[in-house]
């Protein structure tokens, strides 16, 4: 539900899983401008539209959240994030596809729907051994592309609506999958609600994001972005499923997105899916770590305090000695770590971006100038600063000709990282 801003700049809101209303800071990243609004020139004049980053826990339930600030029609309108553009990216999309089509029988006679399938950078796996697909996108301009590869996909936001319609034409699935999608969702009950209404009675719903333990133990501050609504951590996903008439049965961790969970949820009187040790075993080591009481949350803030100081003196000192840095890179991520640390291109002269649809435009906020990746072999840079260090190999390897003028990489996250 959307929060209430009162006079004097606080904020009235409340859980968007319990409805308890939100009095607990976990971090607060202070104001910035939409992760993903990449600018044009002709827009650097023009005023940025800013929103706070004040992140809250639930002292009920234990959801990190933000409040939500932006619609998501205006965050996922115009949409700059395309999946295929991440040779790791695609490469884990292939082997899941290999791996659950035969462990769960999903073949020609399934049917599989992907929520927020983006640019048909998964679904293309599944077509390619001849099995029905769906996607569903909601940034039309991103639609689209998938549709010119041949994936089916409609342009709507997922809830209970969008199922129930789908259910009635037929259109119910035997495989949902949703990447990176739930910390996406403004209203997660009507989006999980959803997911019970379209799965089939013995279908499957596998779900991945990024773990909140992670963000937590690895200092990821740059993760909290105004799209991402929710932080998991899986003792609140698996209440959330429960709610809803849905059991988690399985769960993986997963080295995606600096450490993700990819869950197995099933209907919760479906007997055929049998339970895995892993479930347990994970809520135990959640519980054991802290993570059922809101103490262990209100000690994130100044972690994070660290961490920041630790990217700006880097940086100051680079400029003190002289040295050259660019980033790589211009990710959502990104852009949440440079407006918090206070960066810009005096600091960071310029990023580049393997994406076409960011080449040529401005980081939000900083105004970094996002260029081509062969700009960093004509300028020879001494730091190339990494922003999507969850790829931080690809990355590197790409980039690996920057030793031949003793070019070095820096990995702000956990901490400054010089290699």
């Amino acid at each position: 539900m959307p929060c209430l801003i009162l006079s004097g700049g606080s904020i009235k809101a409340h859980c968007r899983f319990c409805g308890t209303a939100l009095k607990y800071i976990f971090v607060s990243l202070g104001s910035s401008p939409l992760s993903n609004a990449y600018l044009t020139l002709d827009q650097l004049s023009k005023k940025e539209k800013t929103y706070p980053l004040d992140v809250f826990v639930c002292e009920r339930c234990f959801l990190v959240q933000i409040p939500e600030f932006a619609a998501p029609q205006e965050i996922f309108g115009d949409y700059a994030y395309f999946s295929s553009y991440s040779d790791t990216w695609l490469k884990h999309a292939k082997d899941y596809v290999d791996k659950i089509t035969p462990l769960f029988g999903i073949d020609k006679n399934s049917y599989v729907v992907e929520i927020a399938s983006n640019d048909g950078y998964l679904l293309q796996y599944f077509s390619a051994k001849g099995i029905p697909v769906l996607g569903i996108e909601p940034a039309r301009n991103v639609a689209e592309i998938a549709r010119q590869k041949g994936i089916p996909t409609e342009a709507v936001f997922f809830g209970t609506q969008i199922a129930k319609k789908m259910q009635a034409q037929g259109k119910s699935s035997d495989l949902i999958i949703g990447n990176n999608v739930l910390a996406h969702v403004p209203d997660v009950n009507d989006f999980v609600a959803g997911l019970k209404i379209l799965l089939k009675p013995g279908g499957l719903v596998t779900m991945e994001f990024p773990h909140l333990m992670n963000l937590i133990n690895n200092v990821q501050f740059d993760t909290i972005y105004h799209e991402h609504f929710s932080y998991f951590s899986f003792l609140v996903v698996n209440q959330i499923f429960k709610k809803h008439g849905l059991a988690i049965f399985d769960v993986e961790e997963l080295n995606t997105h600096g450490g993700s969970l990819r869950i197995y949820a099933k209907h919760d009187n479906n007997a055929r899916l049998k339970n895995s040790a892993h479930v347990l075993e994970l809520e135990k080591r959640e519980l054991d770590a802290g993570y059922g009481s809101l103490d262990f949350y209100l000690n994130f803030k100044e972690k994070v305090e660290k961490a920041r100081q630790d990217i700006v003196d880097f940086l100051h000192k680079a400029k003190k000695d002289k040295k050259t840095v660019v980033g790589y890179g211009a990710p959502a991520k990104g852009n949440t770590l440079l407006n918090y640390c206070g960066v810009n291109n005096d600091l960071i002269s310029y990023t580049v971006d393997r994406s076409p649809h960011k080449q040529g435009r401005y980081l939000p906020g900083t105004h970094i100038f996002i260029d081509k990746p062969e700009r960093i072999i004509q300028t020879k840079p001494d730091y190339v600063f990494i922003l999507p260090w969850n790829i931080k190999e690809e990355i590197m390897q790409q980039l690996s000709f920057i030793r031949q003028w003793g070019g070095k990489f820096v990995i702000p996250i956990p901490k400054v990282t010089v290699i």
